[in-house]
């Protein structure tokens, strides 16, 4: 049976990446594209509320024709599981991210935020990212990364995997590290900049990652391999709730 496959992103369906990535991953099966019509880079995993979305279809350079949605990419995947699609989906695949996503900012990617509304319905889900450099070469990257989701496969319900490919100007990835997210952050600041004689603004920029104890996805990126981290949407620390648990056993707590 044909795999049925949603590809998704945060950086919009007109996305050189997205295009990149379609065309790789019709060689695993059917492929329905539904997507942003614009960049919600950084939105991590907000969803609209407050009103309807729109929805329209759009045509890409003759590759495929999808649907362009006015909201965030994990508005997309709710809609498209719900609404859009016809019959199951087998995989939802997000990406390819312009920019990798590991470390703390796995929390605050759209990308990985919409493989993991996918988890939440039970579908197995993939976000693959690229690292940020001047020239990406989002053809290549999208080959290697659909060959190592190719080796993934199958993936079960609830499963995300997260996927980074590091800069190829600096040549072929050196292989694939099995990693987990790393958590020390990156060397980041603010600078501020004079907008109107009371008012300061302030830009974030900041450099590499933080040094972490045991090797991570920033680290392995960074050393030229290709990352593949498995993440969870459950974000309960079962270790404490335990320890919880066994503290107020038997314990009657007043009400302050």
């Amino acid at each position: 049976m044909t795999m049925r496959i949603l590809l998704t992103n945060d950086d919009g369906i007109f996305a050189p990446g997205l295009a990149a990535l379609y065309r790789q991953l019709t060689t695993l099966g059917a492929v329905t594209v539904v997507a942003p019509t614009e960049c919600w880079s950084g939105a991590s995993h907000c969803i609209t509320f407050h009103g309807p979305l729109a929805c329209t279809k759009v045509e890409i350079s003759g590759l495929f024709t999808g649907f362009g949605v006015q909201g965030s990419p994990a508005d997309c995947v709710k809609l498209a599981c719900m609404q859009l699609h016809e019959g199951p989906i087998d995989l939802v695949v997000s990406g390819m991210n312009y920019g990798a996503n590991v470390g703390i900012n796995v929390y605050y990617s759209g990308t990985v935020a919409a493989a993991m509304e996918a988890a939440f319905l039970r579908i197995p889900a993939a976000a693959l990212s690229l690292a940020a450099e001047s020239d990406a070469n989002f053809d290549q990257a999208a080959e290697q990364g659909v060959a190592v989701l190719r080796q993934l496969l199958p993936l079960h319900g609830g499963d995300v995997m997260n996927i980074n490919i590091p800069l190829l100007s600096r040549g072929r990835p050196r292989g694939i590290r099995i990693v987990p997210q790393a958590t020390s952050g990156f060397h980041e600041y603010y600078v501020p900049h004079k907008n109107e004689p009371e008012e300061l603004v302030f830009q974030l920029a900041g450099g590499g990652h933080r040094e972490e104890a045991v090797p991570a996805d920033t680290t392995a990126l960074a050393d030229g391999f290709i990352t593949v981290t498995a993440l969870r949407p459950d974000m309960t620390d079962h270790e404490k709730t335990a320890a919880l648990r066994a503290r107020f056993d038997g314990v009657l707590s007043e009400q302050p």
